[in-house]
């Protein structure tokens, strides 16, 4: 089955060796923030985890901050903070800047995702779009982002995507994916290729960490999930990356200590019931995005930290 919100534009289509030609920005401690999808309250929270840290943070938005934000003012306010850090695209965004590719929301969902919640995915994307559309200054800012970046923090060098090491809407980064027979052995040669020691990425909205040893180093690919959604059952938080030399003044929900350098999954305690309230005031009950994410909103999803963390410590 092919079509919109399914398939996956050619332009998507970077490859590994995009991340070795990058340029290489050097940050102190750096947080990789995946998966906004429009919600003011977790973008509070992070900008307030950065605030706490003895040493600069740089901010690397990887995509899809824009989603339940479909009114002039959220539209407006999330994109105009985003964009004052570093920034790469997501689906949703290049999307927003090129919507003739027929691909719907972007997102590239896999077989195993029922067609409902594409066709939903889709609309939604739809009622986001019309609102951008007021807003052709920021549309402008969103065209020119990059879908790659690219960072050394301590002696490791990091590769920042929004899918995976291939496309801006890759899910071999999913958990499934790295576990399934060769997903490792993808992930190998794709550090190689890509010339980093870690991938940074979100897209797939559930948190991963795995780590493989390549021909010339040990390899990590984490995957923050959603920082403006819960990530796991019974939680109402997000989850962003974090990777620093140093160890985090937040307790992390789980890490791994990689060639000397912290990666962490911190959590983002954002004012719940503030975006629940956000959230249903803009898609109550009955609609495209309360039908697919309100439950999570509530309840998170079915998924757990020792899950997220099968390579690390929790």
């Amino acid at each position: 089955m092919n079509g919109p919100g399914r398939s996956c534009p050619l332009h998507y289509r970077y490859g590994a060796a995009a991340l070795a030609r990058a340029p290489e920005r050097t940050a102190d401690i750096l947080y990789v923030i995946g998966g906004l999808y429009g919600n003011l309250p977790a973008l509070d929270a992070v900008e307030a985890l950065a605030a706490a840290e003895a040493a600069p943070v740089t901010l690397c938005f990887n995509g899809d901050f824009n989603w339940f934000n479909v009114d002039d003012a959220g539209f407006r306010a999330i994109n105009e903070r985003v964009l004052r850090h570093d920034t790469i695209l997501g689906n949703v965004e290049a999307e927003l800047t090129d919507g003739s590719s027929g691909a719907g929301c972007g997102c590239a969902y896999p077989q195993s995702v029922d067609q409902a919640v594409v066709d939903r995915s889709n609309r939604i994307h739809q009622r986001l779009a019309r609102c951008a559309a007021g807003h052709p200054d920021l549309l402008e800012r969103l065209a020119a982002l990059p879908m790659v970046a690219r960072y050394r923090v301590g002696g490791v060098r990091v590769g920042v995507v929004h899918g995976d090491a291939e496309s801006l809407a890759g899910w071999r980064f999913d958990a499934a994916a790295l576990d399934a027979p060769g997903g490792l052995d993808w992930l190998a040669m794709a550090c190689e290729i890509a010339d980093v020691d870690l991938f940074a990425s979100s897209h797939t909205c559930l948190p991963a960490l795995r780590k493989v040893r390549c021909a010339t180093r040990r390899c990590l690919v984490v995957n923050n999930g959603a920082a403006g959604m819960p990530n796991f059952r019974r939680m109402r938080h997000g989850v962003i990356t974090r990777i620093a030399p140093s160890p985090s003044p937040h307790r992390p929900l789980y890490g791994t200590l990689h060639a000397g350098i912290h990666v962490d999954a911190l959590q983002v305690d954002y004012a719940h019931h503030a975006w629940e309230a956000a959230f249903t005031a803009h898609w109550p009950p009955g609609s495209d995005a309360h039908l697919s994410y309100h439950d999570r909103i509530v309840g998170g999803p079915e998924w757990g930290i020792e899950q997220a963390a099968s390579a690390g410590r929790t």
